[in-house]
């Protein structure tokens, strides 16, 4: 729980300070070259989802976003793997950090338009730190699943050998704890051996 905090927490302070140095320092449509033509600055307001994506509907990501925050705080006590906690700190500070953009900044409460800068020029969307923490847990999410690790940092198949062995002590309590079998009774030396009637 205190790793998942943390990682929330920086996620959200280093794309809040970013976004506002974006605000402080560029113009909206301004494009400053990074790394050449690996990275650019290109400072957008974004009435969307993460790179653009449903411009137009924006107090509808406000409210799912609102819902997947909500769920996310919620669910954050049951997990005990520093891999998962890791995941659900970069989506918690990802969702804060788009969800403060779009409940205060312009034009309305719930209907502001999200501070994106970031763009790769091979890449068609423009987007920003926590859409990059988003995407980062949703890639950790496939990895964490395809190798099978849970909640609790324990793998599937760690968890079948677990009730195989279970299975087996359960089996073996239960033949120690049945009676043992009746010996079998001789029958009688007469019944063996009957006599033979006299003449």
């Amino acid at each position: 729980m205190v790793i998942l905090a943390v990682v929330a927490l920086c996620v959200y302070l280093v794309d809040q300070i970013a976004k506002v140095l974006v605000v402080a320092n560029l113009y909206e449509g301004q494009r400053v070259e990074v790394l050449g033509q690996l990275l650019q600055f290109n400072f957008v307001k974004n009435a969307g989802a993460a790179f653009s994506i449903g411009s137009g509907s924006t107090w509808i990501f406000s409210i799912v976003g609102v819902g997947v925050l909500g769920f996310v705080i919620w669910y954050a006590p049951r997990i005990k793997s520093t891999a998962w906690a890791i995941l659900f700190g970069l989506l918690l500070g990802g969702l804060l950090g788009n969800l403060t953009d779009r409940l205060f900044r312009e034009p309305g409460f719930g209907v502001g338009h999200v501070v994106d800068f970031l763009q790769i020029p091979i890449l068609p969307a423009i987007f920003n730190l926590a859409d990059v923490a988003i995407v980062s847990s949703m890639a950790l999410f496939l990895i964490l699943t395809i190798r099978g690790i849970g909640l609790d940092g324990r793998r599937t198949t760690e968890d079948d050998a677990d009730e195989l062995d279970d299975a087996s002590e359960v089996d073996s309590a239960d033949v120690a704890s049945e009676p043992p079998a009746a010996a079998p009774v001789d029958a009688p030396a007469e019944a063996e051996h009957p006599e033979k009637p006299q003449p």
